[in-house]
């Protein structure tokens, strides 16, 4: 039996991610996961603004900080501190330390100028290139540009390097089915469904916004279930489950979903990196009551099957709507 699977063109001895994150900031760390049976690791994100700040590059009234005066300071000081040469030693510095592979992660939100950098974490040995893209769902002038400027930031990329690159998106598209597969048509190998976003909550005793919902819950994993089984038999690249994956079985219904790998973050947090042996023994055990050899004899099973279909979803609404709906004896 074997739990190999293959991400980005890079063979993975299971299909557990750790994503980008404080459990993936020094050598020291990545080398306790991988101890801990992690297959391949995303280093922490590097910001595009800490790039421009680098290189003196970074507009100083920029638009999306002039709602905020210390914004401009706060991310010239945090780049002089932690910034792109260090970035370059972590690359190499997790390279020599590890034999899993190394993906470095870029933050972005434009396609201005920084894409250049992809070069340098090329020759600094990264296996591959994760584009975290965050462009705000509050900007109500953006409307359609939003995809175009996604497109635009990957085009670059693919300009400046030749490693396998993979995008991490959100879910605030009009269409995420015509646009996940639109985006998967640009030649980059991986999509990553899908990033979990800041999401205040409000303290009415301090009145003032609170960000204690820093981790995700378990139950929040039926969005990226969701999209996997739809889009997954639709895209030309690899895609992954990310957000709500706690435990061996969230492993198993995002592989059933036609994922090649997950990412997880939140479980490292809660449970520390053994939570990641768990998942693989939970995951092997499972294939063993299965009879299953490999990851390939299931993965997508329930993205081929007739109820993935936009009828069918539209059958189950209408069938909970209007009362005719009835839970499955137990």
């Amino acid at each position: 039996m074997s739990t190999t699977t293959s991400y980005m063109g890079l063979t993975l001895k299971n299909p557990i991610i750790v994503g980008a994150s404080t459990y993936t900031n020094s050598a020291a760390k990545i080398k306790k996961l991988e101890q801990h049976g992690a297959a391949a690791v995303v280093l922490k994100s590097l910001y595009e603004e800490q790039i421009l700040a680098d290189s003196g590059k970074l507009v100083e009234q920029d638009d999306m900080y002039f709602w905020y005066p210390e914004a401009i300071e706060v991310v010239n000081g945090f780049s002089k501190e932690d910034g792109v040469n260090e970035y370059i030693n972590l690359i190499k510095d997790a390279k020599s330390a590890v034999d899993i592979p190394v993906i470095a992660s870029i933050n972005c939100r434009t396609p201005k100028e920084w894409p250049a950098f992809a070069q340098k974490i090329e020759s600094a040995g990264a296996d591959g290139l994760e584009l975290n893209i965050y462009i705000s769902p509050a900007d109500i002038d953006a409307g359609r540009s939003v995809e175009e400027t996604y497109l635009s930031i990957v085009k670059e990329v693919r300009a400046n390097t030749k490693l396998p690159v993979a995008v991490k998106i959100g879910y605030y598209f009009s269409d995420v089915a015509r646009f996940v597969t639109q985006l998967s048509s640009t030649g980059i190998e991986g999509l990553v469904l899908f990033n979990r976003y800041f999401r205040p909550d409000i303290d009415i005793e301090a009145l003032r916004l609170a960000n204690d919902n820093i981790f995700s819950a378990p139950q929040e994993i039926t969005l990226s279930l969701r999209w996997v089984a739809l889009l997954a038999d639709k895209v030309e690249c690899d895609l992954v489950g990310a957000t709500g994956i706690h435990d061996y079985a969230g492993v198993v219904k995002e592989l059933l979903a036609g994922a090649r790998a997950v990412q997880v973050v939140s479980a490292l947090y809660k449970n520390g990196p053994q939570a990641i042996e768990k998942m693989v023994s939970g995951l092997e055990t499972w294939m063993q009551k299965h009879n299953y050899d490999s990851i390939d004899a299931f993965r997508g099973m329930v993205a081929k099957g007739p109820e993935n279909t936009a009828a069918f979803e539209r059958v189950q609404f209408m069938r909970r709507t209007t009362g005719q709906y009835q839970e499955a004896p137990r």
